[in-house]
């Protein structure tokens, strides 16, 4: 007891290099003696870590490196060599500074530098510099035992399919890391994409592996987390699955604007966006009538479109608006963000708001309940104006209503003396016809124009609401009043009503000369 606690101790004040890993560790030790057996001429891929005992930053990778280690068992070889103790191996590799990670690939006689961050985390999943493509390439490493390959006949083995829900064939299914949940395998059927296919369940195996989960495999559905929707109060079922079969149908052939996220199962910073982007796709489709789509693609699934739209990493966020090449998304990762993205797309793309006459009390109570904000005008009584009048007055409307688009609002038009409860209810008259007024139907509040009916005298009043400032009111009563059910406006011009006749053949006029007494 007493000499394993002096061991202890020595290692910790003299870092001897035997103590950076040990024969307990998935970290192999190698040497001059055992580094061409084990690296050099073997189809593995390995991470090799060049250290140096005295050395601070690699004290600091030691434990990283172990964890990595172990989260790659069986799937990629991790190792160490002591490059201060054996320099002639370092000096092979050009090292000159220490930690220094080499990639050995296909090609183990060129290695690639590992430029990646430190942690464990990032050793795994740096995608740039740990060549999971070139494993892939390495067909050879299957039968070698990485990813087991078998094959159930489910004609004569009943039982065994329907255990598993087979209900097709050909059906696959990839058991991961947790066996009691196999996933839906539902990649290519060429042998290529099948591969592709296997090395994504093992990317995602090692990041389960990483995080401490028990669940794996390499379905391509979005949303692959055990928690819901990571409180953001989104449905993932809104976020549309893409994929090399329907992708062209889908999105470049579909007049509306697209949100296109493209993922790998094992990215951690895109399971952070997941949530996020559930709820954002919830709330644009709700906004946007659909307008607006958000959706998804493995990438580690469907290699060519990826490829196609030149994804180098994860997650990558393209635009798609019909007649325009893809842009990327740069804006910020949360749902507000991803939200307003969409809506400002949304309303750079729509016509100008629908402006609606108020007919009955489902119009206003739809318009209003259903924006923000909703803008009522109470234009002149069509005698006043004829219809070339009121024309002129809707069409400041619709520029007014173009011009502010992206808020989203409601607007409504009706005739003085139509709704005279509703311009009570909001004050309308004291300035005059034509009227406007902005209502908040949730907070039962509104402003009231007192400048000009004018492009200018509108365009300052409802940039004033823009910024949240103006007075405002209480709705008459609290509530949006009783309206009346009219007859449309038809476009013409308004006619006086017709007078009765008067027959003044029995009157005599003379009576009206004399003076009464």
């Amino acid at each position: 007891m007493a000499g394993t606690l002096l061991g202890a101790v020595v290692c910790t004040l003299f870092v001897a290099a035997n103590c950076f890993y040990t024969a307990s560790d998935d970290v192999v030790e190698l040497t001059p003696t055992n580094f061409n057996r084990e690296v050099l001429q073997s189809d593995s891929l390995w991470l090799v870590e060049f250290y140096a005992p005295w050395c601070g930053h690699c004290q600091s990778l030691t434990p990283e490196w172990k964890k990595a280690a172990t989260a790659l068992k069986g799937i990629v070889k991790v190792g160490a060599v002591d490059a201060d103790k054996h320099q002639s191996l370092g000096g092979q590799y050009g090292i000159r500074g220490f930690p220094t990670i080499k990639v050995f690939g296909a090609n183990k006689n060129k290695p690639e530098d590992y430029q990646g961050g430190r942690s464990s985390d990032a050793i795994i999943m740096e995608d740039r510099y740990v060549p999971w493509e070139g494993a892939v390439a390495q067909l050879n490493m299957i039968s070698k035992g990485i990813v087991k390959v078998g094959a159930v006949d489910a004609d004569k083995h009943q039982s065994l399919g329907g255990q598993y829900g087979i209900r097709g064939f050909p059906t696959i299914k990839v058991f991961g890391a947790n066996k009691n949940k196999p996933e839906d395998y539902q990649g290519g059927r060429s042998s290529d994409a099948i591969v592709k296919g296997a090395f994504s369940a093992l990317q995602s195996l090692v990041q389960d592996r990483l995080s401490g989960r028990g669940g794996g495999g390499a379905g391509s559905d979005y949303g692959r987390q055990s928690k819901s929707d990571g409180g953001s109060g989104g449905s993932k079922k809104d976020v549309i699955q893409l994929t090399d079969d329907n992708f062209d149908r889908e999105v470049l052939n579909s007049d509306d604007v697209w949100l296109v996220e493209f993922f790998a199962p094992w990215c951690g910073h895109c399971k952070n966006l997941e949530p996020e982007w559930a709820a954002a796709a919830s709330e644009v489709k709700e906004q946007t009538k659909g307008k607006v789509k958000l959706a998804a693609v493995d990438a580690t699934v469907h290699q060519g479109l990826a490829s196609r739209y030149g994804v180098r990493g994860f997650p990558t966020i393209k635009i798609f608006q019909k007649g325009e090449d893809p842009v990327d998304y740069d804006g910020g990762r949360t749902k507000a963000d991803i939200v307003a993205r969409a809506l400002d797309l949304f309303s750079a793309n729509a016509p100008p708001p629908e402006i609606l006459e108020i007919l009955n009390e489902d119009i206003v109570k739809k318009t209003c309940d259903e924006h923000q904000l909703c803008i009522v005008s109470v234009l002149p009584h069509i005698l006043d104006t004829g219809a070339s009048g009121r024309n002129s007055y809707l069409d400041v409307m619709v520029k007014m209503a173009d011009k502010y688009k992206k808020k989203m609002w409601g607007w409504l038009w009706t005739e003085a003396g139509a709704q005279l409860d509703l311009e009570t209810s909001l004050g309308i008259g004291g300035f005059g016809y034509p009227a406007m007024a902005a209502i908040n139907a949730r907070k039962m509040k509104f402003a009231l124009l007192k400048g000009s009916f004018s492009e200018q005298g509108i365009n300052e009043f409802l940039r004033e609401l823009s910024f949240g400032r103006g007075s405002t009111s209480t709705v008459g009563g609290g509530a949006i009043p009783k309206i009346n059910t009219v007859e449309a406006w038809d476009g013409k011009d308004g006619e006086l009503p017709a007078e009765d006749d008067i027959d003044l053949s029995d009157v005599d006029l003379d009576d009206f000369d004399k003076d009464e007494l």
